[in-house]
């Protein structure tokens, strides 16, 4: 089976055709999912889907270009949940900075409290966390390790090839793989996918976004995990079963929450 880790299924892009798109998923082997959490508006519809299958799960968070919403999550409510797996997506994102340096360095600072606040309530709450990193891996990792988050681990989502947070292997972090290893332009992450320990690796698509190859263009879909199981499979000479099963295995160490179907 495969595990899509990070799917946005509360994304409005998969309602005129959400059991299609399921039982697409169920055909290619895909038979859980987990919601991040991202911004306060798409949660309800997180729980409603998590409380409507037995295989679909989800995360509260605040993504770093949502900070200010941050307070507006009632995080007690929603980790309380029995489908609650994880804490996130949360993390540093540098990619639209822009203005003075004086803007900047406000912006960046959001960004850090808001990280570290959700990095300590998942420790609080004894979950893993969902980590979202772009441009930002050094102070990325310096909050991690300052916060010792290491206690609960998590996962690095769409893991950026960024070498300098390979050594979070050894501090219970995951490496999220999804359709940017598929793509002709992915020569870092294809060359350093080998070097990420097989026990820390994990399966996900980041629907509807990321859609891999051939299908760049299109909304992406938990279906599609199959594409990248098996070009993680040529890059490390193994079999599409043994990556799923790795993958699996180290999702259910990972979330504690999910359960088998």
């Amino acid at each position: 089976m495969i595990i899509d880790t990070h799917v946005h299924l509360d994304d409005e892009r998969y309602k005129n055709d959400f059991e299609e798109m399921l039982q697409r998923a169920y055909d290619a082997g895909v038979e859980a999912f987990i919601i991040p959490g991202a911004h306060p508006s798409t949660l309800p519809r997180a729980v409603e889907l998590s409380e409507q299958y037995a295989n679909i799960y989800f995360a509260v968070g605040v993504h770093p270009y949502d900070v200010e919403a941050l307070d507006g999550v009632d995080f007690e409510h929603y980790a309380a949940h029995p489908k609650c797996v994880a804490i996130g997506e949360c993390g540093m994102d540098y990619f639209r900075l822009e203005g003075s340096d004086e803007e900047k360095a406000h912006e960046k600072q959001r960004q850090e409290d808001a990280f570290r606040t959700q990095i300590r309530f998942a420790k609080k709450v004894k979950k893993p966390l969902i980590i979202h990193i772009r441009d930002a891996s050094h102070d990325a990792k310096m909050i991690l390790l300052d916060e010792n988050a290491g206690e609960v681990g998590g996962v690095l989502h769409c893991y950026n090839a960024d070498d300098e947070l390979l050594s979070l292997a050894k501090e219970n972090f995951y490496f999220g793989i999804g359709g940017v290893v598929t793509f002709q332009n992915a020569k870092k992450l294809v060359n350093i996918l080998p070097r990420i320990p097989l026990e820390k690796l994990l399966i996900e698509t980041d629907g509807p976004y990321l859609t891999p190859h051939p299908y760049r263009g299109r909304r992406n879909e938990p279906a599609y995990t199959a594409l990248v199981v098996d070009k993680m499979a040529q890059i490390l000479m193994l079999s599409a079963e043994e990556i799923k099963r790795l993958s699996t295995d180290n999702a259910f160490r990972l979330f504690g929450g999910l359960t088998e179907h």
